[in-house]
């Protein structure tokens, strides 16, 4: 399976946890977000991110900024994306279950590393509950 991985410079920290367990779970890990701990435009992290899952080059994503806002927002600019904010892993349960979302955003600034992982690794390993939430999913994109 393939995850593609994007932060800005408040997710750094978490985005090095997570790739790092990611790879020891044998993902494979496009990571696009910056290295460094100095200010960046997040929308440049997020737009890569976004075009792996919209062209199938990844199976899921997760993007990590301050507050999860700016990455969902511009992610979820993408016909086929659904990028979901949480910040527990009850609502990384919920977002899979019944949005289907295939983009996981994770607001640094209200999240621990250890909690972030957690959701990690309830985004991954929650299926779809399809039915009735099926004909939700296929109203959300815009036919223009």
């Amino acid at each position: 399976m393939t995850i593609s991985i994007g932060n800005d410079h408040a997710g750094t920290d978490y985005k090095f946890a997570i790739k790092a367990y990611l790879e020891a779970k044998d993902y494979t890990v496009n990571n696009y977000g910056t290295d460094a701990n100095d200010s960046v435009d997040y929308p440049d992290f997020v737009h890569p991110v976004a075009q792996d899952i919209e062209n199938k080059k990844a199976d899921f994503g997760i993007l990590i900024c301050g507050s999860a806002n700016g990455v969902a927002m511009t992610a979820n600019k993408y016909q086929h994306v659904r990028a979901g904010l949480c910040w527990t892993k009850e609502i990384v349960e919920l977002t899979r279950q019944h949005n289907n979302a295939n983009i996981l955003c994770i607001p640094a600034r209200y999240t621990a590393i250890p909690q972030a992982l957690q959701m990690v690794e309830t985004f991954l390993n929650t299926d779809f509950e399809g039915g009735r939430h099926q004909n939700r999913i296929d109203k959300i994109p815009l036919s223009c």
